[in-house]
């Protein structure tokens, strides 16, 4: 018989985040809800903490599907039932936590073991940072074969162009704070899906932009960006993975390992905002 019960451990974590989500979450999400873009520091530094004591890690995104054995699916597992505490506190103020976010995934899903250790480090240590990933464009969703920023190779770099919208958490990693964003850029138009490659630029490189941050209807706490590149140079081993335009797939393959292992957590998300509706029902009738 299978046995979905969990671990006492887990329970125990699990009581732990609800607590976070009920006496540090709820009290300040309405002020952060109507102040848009002002920023919980004192939250993002108590989460921060928290995580980083936690050990390595915590300091590890969402895992692909790549992994071989147990232990990445069950961090992927717990990442998620903690997703839903913390949503049940508030989905805004969970998003906006320090971490390394899309863009850590993306490493994670492309990336080789010497770039993953290299840019997800600093997700372990020091300051609060953020990670963010850009994909959508002013033309096109998260459909790859439509994106229509270009990278183009000169000598031992990488030359970006091209707008990117609806970037999450893109202002706190690329200008306030020690992170990256991952550009999906085309290498290679006539290619299509195959030639779109991730590019991880740093903090406040020259010629990435953040032309906006939008004002939203809702998780209002969490900043979502409007990214400007123009002829932002990066170093040529910023791009995760290989150059070469694979024809089976290649770039594409990396974008849906990226979304296959972070759409749980927009789904664990739900369940949890679904959770505090009902909760507040149920309260409301008694």
């Amino acid at each position: 018989m299978i046995d979905f019960e969990f671990e006492p451990q887990v329970l125990n974590q699990l009581k732990m985040y609800h607590m976070a989500a009920e006496q540090m979450m709820r009290p300040i999400s309405r002020e952060y809800d109507e102040k848009e873009h002002e920023h919980p520091v004192q939250f993002w530094e108590t989460m921060w903490t928290a995580a980083t004591n936690l050990g390595p890690a915590a300091g590890e995104p969402i895992a692909s599907g790549k992994e071989g054995d147990g232990a990445p699916k069950l961090r992927n597992l717990y990442t998620c039932l903690s997703t839903e505490e913390l949503c049940w506190g508030d989905a805004g103020l969970f998003l906006s936590i320090p971490n390394p976010g899309l863009g850590g995934a993306a490493v994670a899903a492309a990336g080789t073991a010497e770039q993953k250790e290299r840019f997800l480090r600093r997700f372990r240590e020091g300051k609060p940072k953020w990670g963010a990933m850009a994909i959508t464009e002013p033309g096109c969703g998260s459909d790859s074969a439509a994106v229509t920023t270009t990278a183009t190779r000169e000598g031992d770099s990488w030359v970006l162009n091209g707008t990117k919208i609806f970037c999450t958490a893109g202002q706190m990693a690329a200008e306030k704070s020690e992170g990256f964003v991952v550009v999906w850029a085309t290498i290679d138009r006539k290619a299509g899906r195959a030639g779109i490659k991730p590019f991880v630029v740093e903090h406040n490189t020259p010629g990435m932009t953040v032309a906006r941050v939008e004002n939203k209807l809702g998780i209002r706490a969490s900043d979502t960006a409007m990214i400007v590149l123009d002829n932002c140079r990066i170093p040529v081993d910023h791009l995760l993975g290989k150059a070469e335009v694979q024809r089976d797939g290649g770039g594409f393959k990396d974008v849906m390992a990226t979304f296959d292992a972070t759409r749980p957590i927009v789904a664990a998300m739900a369940i949890g905002v679904g959770r505090a509706a009902l909760d507040f029902v149920r309260d409301f009738l008694q």
